[in-house]
């Protein structure tokens, strides 16, 4: 009776230990699972590519927000053109601030490493210095001409996003970024055809 006994409890006792391990064995996958929010969405799936857009396409937002700040600094810009640099502006300051989110969720370093180019289209401190210094009347022209190139750069890199990307937000972004921005090249392009 005595040996029954013992070997219900500990049959007990064995079956309540599996179960509990088996319990919390579980926990962490379903935790895992329920705590992947939109900040775990960008960071669940990324890969070389997608971090080196992002360190790229940062750097040039910002070169094309600065443009567009030099460009509505100056009085006597034509409307369309003006309009179309805040548009700039407007359009690419979220983003800049969307790629630096998705750094930091990566553990990612914001900044390349040192003399990596940051794609094609970016404007030498000559060219800046060009259109700060550039009359008003000349200005506008200017900023179209230097903004197409830039633009054409960022196309590309978005281009290479998409195809070689893995991050889902990352290549909707670049998706975004070469439908607005080829379509904004057909509208500089017709400015510049029109002056």
């Amino acid at each position: 009776m005595f040996d029954v006994r013992k070997k219900l409890v500990i049959g007990v006792a064995v079956a309540v230990t599996l179960i509990l391990s088996g319990c919390a064995a579980a926990t962490p996958a379903t935790d895992s699972g329920s705590s992947s929010g939109s900040s775990s969405a960008a960071e669940a799936s990324f890969n070389d590519a997608d971090v080196t857009f992002a360190q790229m396409m940062i750097p040039h937002h910002e070169q094309a927000v600065e443009m567009s700040d030099t460009l509505l600094s100056k009085d006597g810009i034509d409307a369309p053109i003006r309009e179309l640099a805040t548009q700039i502006k407007d359009a690419q300051q979220p983003e800049i601030d969307q790629l630096k989110q998705w750094l930091g969720d990566w553990g990612a370093a914001e900044t390349s490493m040192p003399g990596m180019d940051h794609g094609g289209g970016m404007m030498s401190e000559s060219d800046m210095t060009a259109l700060t210094e550039a009359p008003d009347a000349e200005a506008g022209r200017l900023f179209l001409e230097q903004m197409i190139i830039h633009h054409e750069g960022a196309v590309v890199m978005a281009q290479s996003e998409i195809s070689d990307g893995k991050n889902a937000d990352a290549i909707a972004m670049a998706e975004t970024i070469v439908a607005t921005q080829s379509d904004e090249i057909t509208v500089m392009k017709d400015l510049l055809a029109g002056s």
